[in-house]
């Protein structure tokens, strides 16, 4: 995992930039992070890679998926409440939001190995996971009876998101904006003011956002994209690549619900999501724009 850590002395205080999970990462601080939390934070964020990332083959999920016959997997107590907001996601999306979609984003060439090339035979021959009926959890203890993929990008980075600030307010820094590539999480007396990125016209937006002790998330179509209608957002019923939604963007106060909650948009509709407290705005692949009534942003439509 590589990283850097720099102080600008400009306005926006100090930037602590670094590589985790596939992404880049800045942590803005209204003071200097101390060195021991600097390190603090990348071993969190080795930690969840490690428990997580279905691309590294020391990983808790990849030995998941290579156990025969299944097992007895416990994760660590930290990762319940992930645990637990992905059951409130499959349910409430009926299954089109499930992190059992890690063998079809392989069979479509998003693998270890990043092949990239999409396994014709195996998508035809697909046999569906799913998590209500392929998994049994009892809090942080999975049992499985065959081998899964879990990939949890749908909510992961939120959630990681979260945790980087718990560990900032433990160190007694209660001002700060944590930038996972765009997921963030904000904290402070002063809010900042985000753009929403359009997924196709680079440096433009669509709309700006005051966030202020709160998270945005974003997701798009176009961010892992590796060929002609192949990308990283699937729906869990199919295993295939969804095609009505371009963008979507949520406001909520944890980021990983927003995170979560940004890819839901895509294979539900909002009434199914109506157990969580947000706002959202989405870009249809149409391109037109909806949005909710209370999205405290305004719109450039």
């Amino acid at each position: 995992m590589r990283h850097t850590a720099t102080t600008d002395g400009t306005q926006t205080g100090t930037v602590f930039s670094f590589d985790a999970i596939g992404t880049g990462w800045r942590i803005t601080t209204a003071e200097p992070m101390t060195r021991d939390l600097r390190e603090n934070v990348l071993a969190l964020c080795d930690d969840v890679d490690q428990v997580w990332s279905r691309f590294r083959a020391d990983s808790l999920v990849t030995e998941i998926a290579h156990t025969d016959g299944g097992g007895t997997f416990r994760f660590p107590a930290r990762d319940v409440s992930l645990l637990d907001l992905y059951d409130r996601l499959v349910i409430a999306t009926r299954g089109a939001v499930d992190p059992l979609v890690g063998r079809d984003l392989e069979l479509l060439g998003y693998d270890a190995s990043y092949s990239l090339t999409p396994d014709g035979v195996g998508l035809d021959s697909r046999t569906p996971d799913s998590w209500p009926c392929d998994v049994r959890r009892t809090g942080d203890t999975l049992v499985t009876e065959r081998p899964v993929v879990i990939d949890v990008g749908a909510a992961g980075k939120g959630y990681l998101a979260d945790l980087i600030a718990t560990a900032l307010r433990g160190a007694g820094i209660d001002r700060f904006v944590v930038d996972g590539s765009g997921d963030l999480r904000h904290s402070g007396p002063e809010a900042v003011v985000v753009g929403l990125e359009h997924p196709t016209r680079a440096g433009r937006v669509i709309g700006t956002v005051p966030l202020q002790n709160a998270a945005l998330c974003a997701s798009a179509t176009n961010r892992r994209a590796w060929g002609e209608g192949l990308h990283h957002v699937l729906d869990g019923r199919t295993g295939r690549p969804v095609t009505d939604v371009a963008a979507t963007w949520v406001v909520s106060s944890d980021a990983a619900i927003a995170d979560g909650l940004a890819t839901a948009l895509f294979v539900a509709d909002p009434e199914q999501l109506s157990a969580f407290a947000f706002s959202w705005v989405r870009m249809l692949s149409d391109g037109r724009i909806q949005w909710s009534d209370d999205f405290p942003g305004e719109l450039f439509i």
